[in-house]
């Protein structure tokens, strides 16, 4: 009979077990969160203190004691109904939309800079429709990348969320499906003078943190402060000309990579930022975008997108 690791919990084989940390793949995206639930099929031993795990996939890992509670013990302490299904790793297979943000697409790249990869996925009908619902983001911190549930996703551009925008208009696109490809012909619809009020207002709040920075420690990050004045000048371009610009052109391009480098005094900076601020005011005054965006043509898009996952 096999003798139990001492001072350590024991699962004899057939428990249901819920893992406490999540279990990471081989590519580097959570295979299975925490809070996933298994049973055991090997127990340990103390010359092998490791348990073996079935998911509901079928697939096993090893895990040890700590990393484990029975799921009664599990729903007490979370208050949580979790059960065998309560997995996300599988929803990365629904991604319909795969793009490159940030640095790599708006040619400000260099040596250090991260590939940033964003998107929306569409769940398959019956895993929304259950209790166990579905996360509005999907994220993997090893290799950079979040994907929004299409709801999500389209809520989020109403609302002029710039990131989300850039998304929509990014030069580098890497997975789209036929229902995103139709998002993307519709994209313009999505613009409004809302995005004054995120771009331009998110902006002047960070550059006031910037200049207490300033201030109490007499330095900057001048990654963000770069960041934050091609977010200006993007907003301005959409206010004039209806689109939203991703890659920073030619002629912008080295005088943000100086900022980037910290090559500009904090005063050559502010002016800079203070007269994309004064062109921002300017554009809206001239902007032929509508007040509101198309709501309504992004609900049929959902309602659409909704109908295509019960297919």
């Amino acid at each position: 009979m096999n003798e139990q690791p001492r001072h350590l919990p024991y699962y004899s084989v057939g428990t249901q077990v819920v893992i406490l940390r999540a279990i990471i793949g081989q590519n580097g995206r959570t295979q299975y969160p925490r809070g996933g639930v298994g049973v055991v099929v090997k127990s340990a031993i103390v010359e092998d203190p490791i348990y073996r795990v079935r998911f509901p996939d079928g697939l096993e890992e090893s895990c040890l004691p700590h990393d484990l509670t029975t799921l009664a013990a599990f729903q007490a302490l979370d208050g949580s109904a979790t059960t065998l299904e309560d997995t996300n790793g599988d929803l990365f297979s629904h991604v319909i939309y795969q793009c490159v943000i940030g640095s790599q697409a708006y040619g400000l790249a260099d040596d250090a800079s991260d590939v940033d990869r964003r998107g929306f996925y569409l769940p398959p009908a019956q895993r929304h429709w259950s209790l166990y619902g579905v996360p509005e983001i999907l994220e993997c911190e090893a290799t950079q990348e979040a994907y929004w549930e299409i709801q999500k996703f389209l809520i989020l551009a109403l609302k002029a969320n710039p990131n989300v925008l850039e998304c929509l208009y990014t030069p580098i696109v890497e997975k789209s499906t036929p229902i995103s490809a139709e998002l993307l012909e519709g994209r313009a619809r999505f613009l409004s003078r809302l995005v004054y009020q995120t771009f331009n207002g998110y902006a002047l709040s960070q550059f006031k943190k910037m200049q207490a920075d300033v201030r109490n420690q007499g330095r900057v990050k001048w990654k963000h402060v770069m960041h934050l004045l091609r977010l200006l000048m993007s907003g301005i371009v959409v206010l004039r000309e209806g689109r939203v610009s991703v890659r920073v052109e030619d002629g912008q391009r080295e005088r943000l990579l100086a900022v980037k480098r910290g090559e500009l005094t904090w005063d050559e900076t502010d002016r800079w930022r203070r007269q994309l601020h004064e062109d921002f005011d300017h554009a809206l005054t001239q902007t032929r975008l509508p007040e509101r965006p198309d709501y309504e043509w992004a609900n049929d898009f959902l309602i659409r997108a909704r109908q295509a996952a019960c297919a």
